[in-house]
């Protein structure tokens, strides 16, 4: 078996994996600026896809702008969130840069579409694929592939624990060579329960003494979990912005959240903004927790809010994931500023952040690879590659990584 890595090596974003030339898995996008995407485009024969994120989705719909169409498989809320992400990618940059797809592509994605479940081995550019629940959002999988020598396991995006929208991963399929993921391989989170008692009461304080607080969260998985947070400690909330979208598609797929009806009474908890007639500036003078995109402050709803609640110190800015270098969000922690309609402005409200992390933390992907302990171990989609190879090998792991371009041959 052959694997060439086009993106995701030793870099988190992009993701793009070449299987034997002819099945791809993931083609997603990094999100800079400008936004960058897999080093090559390859002409698969199929493309499968791990999970519904832009790093991991965002370019799909290009691999359909010529004469090919190759087929296109994944879980169904993964096919519902890619084409959410394809069509708000037009929307927001299409005019800015050159995007590497049009509308017309992304009709096509539709008519290539194939849907699997979990477990439902299926036939693609003459591999074997199966999925197994990643843990990571709704939908999210691990794709065990199998050329008849080689069992590959991609483990996309992984959680091992669980979480109020999805449980954690418990599959441990047999594989030969581990592609793995390594976002937090030098972080140990906390337990769950205990950050959310912490930002439970932390918000709650705020709302007592008159402020409102922004909760900056991603579209998909996070603006859910934390309309079940709210909902589970009585925190009045509104939603606003993809998250309202997203939230509603997943009601359509109860067999991929933990608790369905956790959810129903979480979105009927939360009112959802509409956005007119000033309704957000209204808002903003509620006492209540405002679960809005964009996560790192780079648009979005969550860009309206913040200007009318920055100078007020008993408001609350609560970032609730993880703010890449170069983003707004990441400036706001690091300066105390906001930048807002390309104006540095002073923000005198209080900031928090909070790890709501949807990734194994280093105990839960050493937990995760102890099962792979005979297997090669390629790791990727990280910060650190390098060095946590160094810390598996330590260890008498057969580990390795590939460096973007680079191509892996086994058997």
């Amino acid at each position: 078996m052959n694997v060439r890595f086009l993106g995701g090596a030793r870099e988190v974003g992009r993701s793009a994996l070449l299987v034997n030339d002819s099945l791809l898995l993931d083609f997603g996008m990094l999100t800079a600026e400008p936004p960058q995407f897999p080093v090559d485009t390859p002409d698969p024969e199929a493309v499968v896809v791990s999970h519904g994120h832009l790093d991991h989705v965002g370019t799909v719909p290009s691999l359909l702008s010529g004469d090919d169409r190759p087929p296109i498989h994944w879980t169904p809320p993964t096919a519902e969130l890619a084409l959410t992400l394809a069509r708000d990618t037009l929307k927001l940059h299409g005019g800015s840069y050159n995007a590497p797809f049009t509308e017309n592509d992304v009709k096509r994605v539709t008519e290539v579409s194939h849907t699997h479940g979990y477990r439902e081995p299926f036939e693609a550019a003459g591999h074997e694929v199966t999925f197994y629940d990643a843990g990571h959002i709704p939908g999210s999988a691990h794709v065990l592939v199998d050329d008849g020598d080689t069992r590959l396991l991609y483990t996309g995006d992984f959680h091992t624990d669980d979480q109020r929208l999805v449980s954690g991963t418990t599959a441990r399929p047999d594989a030969d060579v581990v592609v793995c993921e390594s976002t937090y391989s030098d972080v140990d989170h906390d337990p769950r329960a205990d950050i959310e008692s912490r930002f439970a009461e932390s918000v709650k304080t705020t709302l007592w003494e008159g402020g409102t607080v922004v909760v900056p969260a991603f579209a998909i998985g996070r603006t859910q979990e934390l309309l079940l947070v709210c909902a589970a400690h009585d925190i009045p909330c509104y939603v606003d912005g993809m998250g309202k979208e997203v939230t509603e598609m997943l009601r359509r797929h109860p067999e991929f959240v933990r608790d369905a009806d956790a959810l129903r009474r979480a979105k009927s908890h939360a009112r959802f903004v509409t956005g007119r007639d000033g309704q957000r500036k209204r808002i903003t003078e509620q006492k209540a927790a405002i679960v809005t995109t964009s996560g790192m402050l780079s648009g979005g709803p969550a860009m309206t809010y913040i200007p009318e609640i920055r100078q007020r110190p008993t408001n609350k800015i609560t970032m609730t994931g993880y703010q890449v270098e170069g983003t707004p969000g990441r400036r706001l922690l690091e300066t105390g500023s906001a930048e807002i309609d390309g104006r540095v402005m002073p923000v005198s409200a209080q900031v928090e952040q909070y790890d709501f992390s949807a990734h194994a933390d280093r105990d839960g992907l050493l937990s995760f690879l102890d099962a792979y302990r005979d297997a090669t171990v390629l790791v990727n989609h990280g910060d650190r590659c390098a060095d946590f190879v160094s810390e598996l090998r330590a260890d008498g792991f057969d580990a390795s990584a590939p460096r973007l371009g680079e191509e892996f041959a086994s058997g």
